[in-house]
Parts: C-alpha cells; structure tokens; sequence
C-alpha cells in the first residue's frame, strides 16, 4: 500500500524449538525491550514462582506441558529464533514469511507486531525464546495479563505506530490488550464467512494468514483496495464496524 502501515497479528501456541544461543533473549531484547522491560520481568517472575505453569494455566499436558514449563523457567538467557521462524501455527504457515525473497522478508518483518503474553509486544524480525503463555489467562499475582499490558502496550505501540496506519488482525483476546484511543491510525480488520456462520477454526486461521501475506506484498494502493482485491473461496475481509 502506498500508505506506511503496520500490521498486528497474534503469536502462536506451536513454536518451532530450541533456537540461536548465540542470542540468549532477555527482558531488554528486541525493538520494544528497552520500553518493555519492567513490565517483561513480572510476567518471567511470576512463571518462575509458578514453576514455569500448571496445566490449566498453558493448556498442555503430557510431553508438551514438560516442554513448556521447562521453558518457561528458563526464559532468561534463553536461545532465541525470530519471532517469524519461532510462531509455527497456521496464521504464521500460511503468511509463509520464510518463503518470501529475501528483500520482501526483510521489509515485511519490520511492518508485523506481534501482541503476546510473555513479550509484550514484538516484531517479527525479534529474537523470540520458547515459552507457553496466552494473553486472555489469569497469572497470579499479576491477574489477565491483557489487562497487566493494556496501558504499556498500548503507549508504546502508540508511539512506535505513530504517522502510520495500524492493521489490526488480531482475535478478541489479544484485542483486549489494545486501548485504541491510545493508538491513533487504529484500524480494525475482520475476516468475513461468504456463506454466514461463525468465523473461526483453522480454515478462517489459515485464511489470516493468508490475508496478511496478500496486504504486506498484494500491491494494492489503499487498505480498502487491498480487501477488496483479496481472493479466498470462504472468506472475504472488511474494515470492522464500530
């Protein structure tokens, strides 16, 4: 689009594992760590106090939980994978950024934020350690952590975004973290079922990711173009009503 933008799109719960050690993460890592950090190290503290997270809290159980908690106490110092090449779920699948040339990669991962419960807020091309952690959870003692991130979050991508148009693709749990008058240029985006009923599941997921491949490298002039020149046999895509 000829309009700066940026686009915000939720992490996944499948991460690629392991990563560079080379780049141990830390709270002050990434494009919003020197902004980010304080409020990082009370999301690490309290996993550790929990023990990395109980079942309920990470949605895991078996060999995946083990992973997850392990991770999860070991954040710190931790190997690290762009965040691009750590979300492995089907909105990143099907974005496919890995399969962009090179320039195109490089341009794209400095334009997706990536609102997430551990990081607080990222871009794709940030180092990103292994973790579990959902944004809609309760970790005590810090209650919903959209809630806890709301106001940073918020300010921070306020500044960060400012002059620039805000893609927001993101589902209603990462949405509660945002408080859009803090963020001028905020614009919603939501996927629409051509046939009616509920959009949701992995057909609409995959349908994301495919909807923000088309408006980072699609061409098109203005956001509106860009919906409406979006092809997809299930869903289309409009502006959110208010």
């Amino acid at each position: 689009m000829d309009t700066p933008f940026l686009l915000l799109i939720p992490p996944s719960e499948g991460k690629e594992p392991g990563g560079d050690p080379g780049t141990p993460w830390g709270l002050d890592s990434g494009r919003f760590g020197a902004d980010l950090a304080p409020v990082r190290s009370g999301v690490v503290k309290a996993l550790r106090r929990a023990g990395g997270g109980t079942p309920a809290l990470l949605g895991a159980r078996g060999d995946l939980l083990e992973r997850a908690r392990a991770a999860n106490r070991a954040l710190l110092g931790a190997p690290t994978l762009p965040a691009f090449r750590r979300y492995t779920g089907v909105v990143w699948e099907n974005l496919d950024l890995p399969g962009l040339p090179a320039p195109a990669r490089r341009s794209a991962a400095k334009r997706i934020v990536v609102p997430s419960g551990l990081l607080g807020l990222s871009l794709a091309e940030d180092p990103v350690p292994d973790y579990r952690l959902k944004m809609g959870v309760g970790l005590a003692p810090l209650g919903n952590l959209a809630a806890w991130w709301r106001d940073d979050i918020s300010s921070v991508l306020g500044r960060f975004a400012r002059g620039r148009l805000v893609i927001d693709l993101l589902p209603q749990e990462h949405r509660g973290a945002l408080d859009p008058g803090a963020i001028p240029g905020l614009v919603r985006v939501d996927l629409v079922a051509k046939k009616g009923g509920r959009v949701g599941g992995h057909d609409a997921k995959a349908a994301k990711g495919r909807l923000a491949r088309h408006l980072l490298v699609g061409g098109a002039p203005t956001l509106a173009r860009a919906l409406s020149s979006f092809r997809h046999p299930d869903y289309g895509a409009r502006i959110a009503e208010d």
